[in-house]
């Protein structure tokens, strides 16, 4: 059946070209995007101004002497109305013959209402854009299954509504983060994808090669200790935004590829970026009271939670108990932990699974410094960092602390980690002994943070997964 449709069109593009018209012309003519002409119909209306608009067919109604379609482009829709007796009968049967659902046209007329007040075009003139060789899906559900939404994303796009207009509102997002942080006073800089030691994050790396050097290189996990060295190089309130790869899982959370919001200014803490996080974030819902779907109070503080006594709280165990009970409580929650993981290993996995229950905006502090290799301790304990992770919806959006800038702990936090390493923890941060020489030169006082932002993005418009607001996520291909 598609097949026969395909090859009908293709027919139709021959005939055309056999006629002389180009089916895929160069130029279009197009005057004004169908929202702004709608904006304008009534004074167009009184003027019996001329309008040349364009888009996709989405609908035809009708036949012979009289032809109804709907037309639509990014952000709008109109009916087109085609009429023999002001077309003529042989521009009729040309629409009738070669325009398709799928179709891009370009219309002129002016504008008209119907007996029903329906806004419209009195079509005098239209021109074919682009000819479709496929139909549309007629609905979401003409999708096979919602792998085949995410593999093939622009048709989701052209029949879901819901789909497009998420899109649109995380693109006013990143815009408000900029806006905000931009008016702050941060300057937004770009550093490396392209790595020779990769770092700023327990995590895998995507390997490649530069063949010219014959060179080994790392897609960034982390853009956090370049962002460093230009505080160290002297900038005070840097940002970027930008993409991060991890050779992780795939699930609900996790996408290989991921958008991440880092930034550093110095001469602050921890407790000062939480502030700063929670006004950045409140300052785009506001922006979006009317296109997202959460609402966050801007009247009280978001609770802030120790994380052992969070741990406690589900498991009854201290940090400092014996790493058999870890062992043993981490089955009941269907971890896989090992007798080489630590303790603190161990409370993460399960702070992991525990975090899904926290749904209002919470920060967690006081990580142990064991997983937290770049972070200051805090002043009243050295076993804990003055980090904090911020929560919503069970999602970790954001991870933040403040730096540490004693280059001579860096370099014990590193060495212990390529310990780690060597016991086979792939994901434990390598040792970057450039950075550590960039930090003799004096690192002075600084916070950083990092934000999700597919994660945001997706607590901010209710998406249930990560796929659902990333235009092409990862997908294992078919074949």
């Amino acid at each position: 059946m598609l097949e026969d449709i395909i090859k009908e069109r293709i027919k139709k593009v021959s005939e055309l070209r056999k006629r002389g018209i180009d089916p895929y012309p160069l130029t279009a003519s197009r005057q004004y995007p169908i929202e702004f002409a709608l904006q304008k119909l009534n004074a167009w209306l009184r003027a019996k101004k001329k309008v040349v608009v364009a888009g996709r067919i989405k609908a035809i109604r009708g036949h012979g002497a009289l032809i109804f379609a709907d037309l639509s482009d990014q952000n709008s829709q109109i009916q087109i109305i085609l009429k023999a007796d002001i077309l003529g009968k042989e521009k009729i049967k040309f629409f009738e013959d070669f325009i398709d659902l799928g179709d891009f046209i370009e219309v002129a007329g002016k504008f008209y209402l119907t007996q029903k007040k329906e806004k419209s075009v009195l079509v005098s003139n239209f021109k074919i854009l682009a000819k479709s060789l496929r139909p549309l899906p007629k609905s979401w559900y003409g999708l096979e299954n919602i792998e085949e939404r995410y593999r093939k994303r622009y048709l989701d796009l052209l029949v879901n509504q819901e789909v497009k207009q998420r899109f649109v509102v995380r693109s006013k997002i990143i815009s408000l983060i900029r806006d905000y942080l931009n008016r702050e006073g941060f300057l937004e800089v770009e550093t490396p994808i392209l790595q020779t030691l990769y770092g700023g994050a327990n995590a895998k790396p995507f390997i490649t090669h530069l063949d010219n050097l014959d060179l080994t290189l790392y897609l960034r996990i982390a853009p956090e200790l370049y962002l460093k060295r230009l505080i160290v190089g002297g900038f005070e309130k840097i940002y970027e935004l930008g993409r991060n790869f991890r050779n992780e899982g795939l699930d609900r959370e996790h996408n290989p590829e991921f958008t991440m919001l880092e930034l550093y200014e110095a001469y602050k803490t921890r407790d000062d970026l939480m502030k700063l996080i929670s006004d950045l974030i409140l300052y785009v819902v506001k922006n979006l009271k009317n296109e997202i779907n959460v609402k966050f109070s801007s009247k009280k503080r978001w609770p802030v939670i120790d994380y052992e006594e969070l741990l406690k709280k589900h498991t009854g165990l201290a940090l400092t108990d014996d790493k058999t009970k870890w062992l043993t409580k981490s089955r009941d929650f269907q971890i896989a932990a090992n007798q080489n993981d630590s303790v603190a290993k161990i409370s993460e996995l399960i702070f992991k699974k525990i975090r899904s229950q926290i749904i209002e905006p919470t920060f967690v502090i006081n990580q142990p410094v064991e997983i937290s290799p770049l972070a200051k301790t805090c002043p009243k304990d050295p076993l804990k960092a003055h980090r904090f992770q911020l929560i919503v919806g069970g999602w970790e959006i954001v991870n933040g602390f403040s730096e540490l800038n004693d280059p001579l702990e860096q370099r014990k936090r590193f060495d212990w980690q390529q310990e780690m390493r060597v016991k086979g923890d792939l994901e434990a941060h390598p040792q970057d002994k450039d950075f550590l020489e960039a930090l003799e030169y004096g690192l002075p006082p600084t916070a950083g943070l990092g934000v999700g932002i597919d994660r945001l993005v997706a607590v901010l418009t209710g998406a249930p997964s990560l796929n659902e607001v990333i235009l092409f996520p990862f997908m294992k291909p078919l074949n």
